[in-house]
C-alpha cells in the first residue's frame, strides 16, 4: 500500500540511508564566517545577490537569469561553453558586473558562458556542498536505473533552498542546451564534463581518478538530462514494503537528525 507522507530533512535522511545505505554528513549546521568581498556579483554568497523570483524555480541570481537567457538566444553556437571567451573582455565584463553595470547584452555568446562557469566556480560555498558530493557519487553507482534515480532525487532535496532554486533553473537551461547539440556540439556529456569543475569540483588527488571523475560527470549528466528529477522538495511516495515505518524513523531519528 503507498501513503503520501509529507517528509522533512531527517526523514529523508533516514530514508536514503535505509534504502540505499547511504549516509550523508550533516552540512546544514556548517558553521564559518564567509569572507565578503564587497564585489557585487563574483565570489559573493547567494543570499547576498540580488535574485529574481522564477514561478517554476524560486529565487534565481539576476546574473544567472540574465546570462543564460541571452545564451538561449544563442544556443546554436558551436562548443557553447566549451570554447573560452576571450581573457581580456572577460577581465572587462567582471569588472563592470562587479560595478553593477549592465554588461551582459552585448557581450558574444563565448565571454558569457565563461561567466556563468566563473560565477558558479567562485561561490563562496559550492552550490553542492561538498559533504553531498560522496553521497552523490555512491547513488550513481548504484547498479539499477530506478534506484539510482530515486537516491539522486532524494539526495537533491537535501539542498538549502537557495542553492535548490540555483540548480535546478542551471539543470534546465542546460537540458535546453544539449537538446540543440546537433547544432552546437554540446551533448549532456560534454556540458557535464566541462560544469564538473564548477559544481562538483574533485577536493583531493585520489577523486580526481578516471573511474571518480566519471562518477562526477555522470551525475550531472543524469540531472541535465532529467531536470524534474532535481529537487522534488516536499512530498515523495514512502512504499511500506520498503519497511520504513514511522516507528522506525522515530526510533531512529536522532541519528539521521539535521535541522533545516
Amino acid at each position: 500500500v503507498w501513503r503520501f507522507v509529507l517528509i522533512k530533512l531527517h526523514l529523508m535522511l533516514f530514508q536514503v540511508f535505509v534504502l540505499y545505505g547511504i549516509s550523508v554528513k550533516n552540512f546544514a549546521k556548517k558553521k564559518g564566517k564567509l569572507v565578503y568581498t564587497g564585489a557585487k556579483m563574483f565570489g559573493v554568497p547567494l543570499e547576498n545577490l540580488p535574485r529574481r523570483y522564477i514561478p517554476e524555480f524560486g529565487l534565481v541570481p539576476c546574473f544567472l537569469v540574465d546570462g543564460c537567457s541571452l545564451l538561449l538566444d544563442r544556443v546554436g553556437t558551436v562548443g557553447l561553453f566549451r570554447k573560452p571567451g576571450s581573457l581580456p573582455r572577460v577581465k572587462i565584463l567582471r569588472e563592470k558586473l562587479n560595478r553593477g553595470d549592465d554588461a551582459l547584452s552585448t557581450a558574444s555568446p563565448y565571454d558569457t558562458a565563461t561567466l556563468v562557469k566563473q560565477f558558479c566556480r567562485e561561490l563562496p560555498e559550492l552550490l553542492f556542498p561538498s559533504e553531498l558530493h560522496a553521497a552523490l557519487l555512491k547513488a550513481q553507482a548504484l547498479p539499477d536505473l530506478q534506484d539510482k534515480m530515486a537516491a539522486l532525487q532524494l539526495l537533491s532535496c537535501l539542498l538549502p533552498a537557495k542553492n535548490s532554486s540555483c540548480l535546478q533553473y542551471l539543470f534546465d537551461f542546460l537540458h535546453k542546451v544539449s537538446q540543440r547539440c546537433s547544432d552546437n556540439l554540446m551533448t549532456s556529456s560534454n556540458l557535464a564534463t566541462v560544469f564538473v569543475p564548477c559544481l562538483l569540483p574533485p577536493p583531493n588527488k585520489t577523486e580526481m581518478s578516471e573511474e571518480r571523475l566519471e562518477l562526477r560527470v555522470l551525475v550531472l549528466r543524469t540531472f541535465i538530462e532529467f531536470p524534474h528529477v532535481f529537487g522534488n522538495k516536499l512530498i515523495v511516495l514512502v512504499e511500506y514494503q520498503f519497511k520504513i515505518s514511522l516507528a522506525d524513523f522515530l526510533l531512529n531519528a536522532s541519528h539521521f537528525r539535521c535541522d533545516s
